[in-house]
């Protein structure tokens, strides 16, 4: 990482208005490796951290419900949070899965220009 934070220092700018950080609750960490696989392979995030197990309590049809998740933290640019989301969806075992954006208001320039530089979106390194 380091140099990437390198080669991204003489394009340093106030990126945080650009960017989200979102989260998505899944069901297993086998379904938590297959959101960080399909969001990294398609660009659409610079890093995706997985906490776990975490226990989740909320409602659902009605009913009061208690699960074991992984949460899925994800950097990313906003404009790509749509397809985030997609991707999300087409690989997430849940009929509702959770997908919040956040907007970044802040942070350490670097990190949020790098952030900026990976998250690219469309398969491939901008």
């Amino acid at each position: 990482m380091l140099r990437t934070v390198e080669a991204t220092r003489v394009s340093v700018k106030d990126y945080s208005m650009e960017l989200s950080q979102v989260s998505v609750a899944c069901g297993s960490a086998d379904e938590a490796e297959r959101v960080v696989d399909v969001l990294l392979d398609r660009r659409l995030a610079a890093c995706v951290q997985v906490l776990g197990p975490v226990t989740s309590c909320f409602w659902w049809q009605g009913s009061r419900e208690v699960a074991t998740e992984w949460v899925c933290v994800i950097k990313t640019r906003s404009s790509l949070v749509d397809e985030v989301t997609a991707a999300v969806r087409s690989v997430h075992s849940y009929d509702l899965p959770e997908v919040l954006a956040v907007p970044v208001t802040g942070g350490d320039p670097e990190y949020l220009a790098w952030i900026a530089s990976e998250a690219s979106g469309g398969g491939g390194h901008p």
